[in-house]
């Protein structure tokens, strides 16, 4: 798949550094932990190497647009199709006490939920350390997964709401990947939430806690 033109992105960010949102809903641009900081998504510039996280229908043949939440850097995608329309919430919290301390304590919430019929997911979590040129590894739990690369580490917490079905290792010479897929009707809510400089193994999610992030 080609790289998404730069006019065809969102942009998210939580003051210490920021992430693009393509409208095909792919993460194909994040420093971290600041905005000045090596690439660990970079499929913006290229494709191969670059790195990703996708979140979008697993099936073509959408149509897709993107909204801010009135007065918020809340990011919406929007997929319409004819079974249903689903959608991709993409922010990154502000961590209290953070806007003038620097941390390395950074979260990409990714919301998934139907507003209407039924649409599956498919989500692809590849990312690629220092401009896809570091090595890393992967330790896949039932409750998510921890990439390490160095002295950076992310966790990927899932949502307990959405199970996605029969996740798959992808294989990278530079370490591995993870996809899975997931059929979401209305109504429901799931999510997936990639954490810089976590305490602790990956957890579960609950809805509440989505709703929590979300509201916050």
């Amino acid at each position: 798949m080609a790289p998404a033109l730069i006019a065809e992105h969102g942009l998210i960010g939580d003051l210490q550094t920021a992430a693009l949102v393509s409208t095909d809903g792919d993460i194909d641009w994040f420093c971290c932990p600041r905005f000045d900081s090596p690439s660990i998504f970079g499929s913006l510039l290229d494709d191969e190497k670059g790195g990703h996280f996708r979140i979008a229908p697993a099936e073509p043949g959408y149509v897709t647009k993107q909204l801010y939440v009135p007065d918020t850097a809340v990011l919406i995608t929007r997929f319409m199709t004819e079974q249903g329309v689903g959608e991709v919430v993409d922010f990154m919290p502000v961590e209290e006490g953070t806007v003038r301390r620097p941390t390395d304590r950074h979260r990409l919430v990714r919301v998934i939920r139907v507003v209407r019929g039924v649409m599956r997911f498919r989500t692809e979590l590849a990312p690629r350390f220092d401009y896809g040129r570091a090595p890393h590894t992967l330790d896949v739990s039932e409750h998510g997964a921890v990439f390490r690369s160095g002295d950076v580490t992310l966790t990927a917490h899932v949502a307990r709401t959405l199970d996605w079905e029969n996740p798959e290792r992808v294989p990278h010479h530079l370490g591995e990947g993870v996809r899975g897929e997931a059929t979401v009707r209305e109504g429901q809510i799931g999510a997936v939430v990639l954490e810089s400089g976590a305490d602790g193994s990956p957890h579960r999610l609950t809805r509440g806690e989505i709703q929590t992030l979300l509201r916050d």
